[in-house]
């Protein structure tokens, strides 16, 4: 044998043996913690923990979008101050208005002042009177924000916006993306429910996830699932009004605002499944087919072929119901 051949086999034996050491040195981490005043766990194979990078992008979502963070970019636009241009604010911002405008305005980053009146954002409640809804429906409405290339301006100073229904999503798919820039393709990343799903679970088969049932439950503590789906490389989020509630005068008022009424939604609609290729579209998606009620969200969802969806409601009498896509009905668990 050759020098030569003897060097290349020495060199295929080293490539076999290092391939083998890499493998055999992946496997599945966890990573979790509290961000956006809620959990997230993340689970994903590879070689290396990637504790601190997973945090480091959650912080700069924060930083960009969250109204409780009085140094955020999001904070100072409400405020009209001079804001740091920022790709996570500008991108979140330009996406929610194309989804505002695909959703008729169910879905509105706007809404901002009617949930702080309504209580259900940083202010106390108020006592809410219809004169009082009108003169905030003034400055709410997604074509009130205008956006020409990457400056964004106000019709009205007043306006700012909220971008809560949609910055879970939004976190989970700049994890997904981080994951995968990694080399990761066996991952599951979930923040305060909205979650992203790729390749298999640690058992090699599809991720099984379970959709709640929408039981009252103001302490978020009851888990009683309704269904169970398996996915791979979708995103999954559920919106619903059967825990973020509160009752004044007998009345029932839900966290779900109505751009274009102002109330809080009145409707049957108790919880909204959506399954996108994104989580941020599926996180605003499920926001809006709470706004619209059963049959909008049907109609959507029957013109939208992007995005399947899984409905619980309730009939007078108080019995649950369920609507699914027919696109879901194939992620069921069998």
């Amino acid at each position: 044998m050759t020098r030569k051949r003897i060097l290349a086999v020495l060199f295929l034996l080293f490539l076999v043996i290092g391939t083998f050491f890499v493998l055999s040195r992946s496997r599945y981490h966890t990573s979790e913690g509290r961000i956006f005043g809620t959990t997230y766990h993340v689970k994903y194979a590879g070689t290396q923990q990637l504790d601190q990078e997973i945090i480091e992008e959650l912080r700069k979502v924060d930083h960009a979008l969250s109204i409780f963070n009085d140094t955020s970019v999001i904070s100072r636009f409400n405020r009209n101050e001079t804001y740091v241009p920022n790709e996570m604010f500008e991108e979140v911002v330009k996406l929610s208005q194309q989804l505002a405008a695909q959703t008729d305005g169910a879905f509105d980053i706007t809404v901002e002042p009617l949930v702080n009146a309504w209580g259900f954002g940083f202010k106390n409640k108020e006592n809410v009177t219809p004169s009082q809804i009108d003169s905030l429906k003034a400055f709410v409405g997604y074509e009130k924000l205008h956006i020409a290339n990457n400056a964004f301006s106000k019709k009205d100073p007043r306006l700012a916006l909220d971008c809560g229904a949609v910055a879970k999503g939004y976190g989970v798919d700049r994890i997904a993306k981080l994951l995968s820039e990694k080399g990761c393709t066996n991952y599951m990343v979930e923040i305060g429910g909205e979650v992203v799903v790729k390749g298999k679970n640690p058992k090699g088969k599809p991720w099984s996830l379970g959709i709640n049932k929408p039981v009252e439950d103001s302490t978020q503590t009851n888990n009683e699932i309704q269904s169970i789906i398996q996915l791979t490389d979708k995103a999954v989020a559920t919106s619903g009004n059967y825990r973020n509630f509160y009752y004044k005068d007998g009345q029932k008022y839900a966290h779900t605002i109505d751009p274009k009424t102002g109330y809080p939604v009145q409707h049957s609609l108790l919880s909204a499944t959506v399954v996108a290729s994104s989580c941020t579209r599926a996180d605003a998606l499920a926001t809006a087919f709470m706004v619209m009620g059963v049959e909008k969200a049907k109609t959507f969802v029957s013109s939208h072929t992007d995005a399947d969806a899984y409905l619980i409601f309730a009939s007078p009498d108080g019995t649950l119901h369920t609507w699914m896509s027919e696109g879901m009905k194939k992620h069921l668990q069998k």
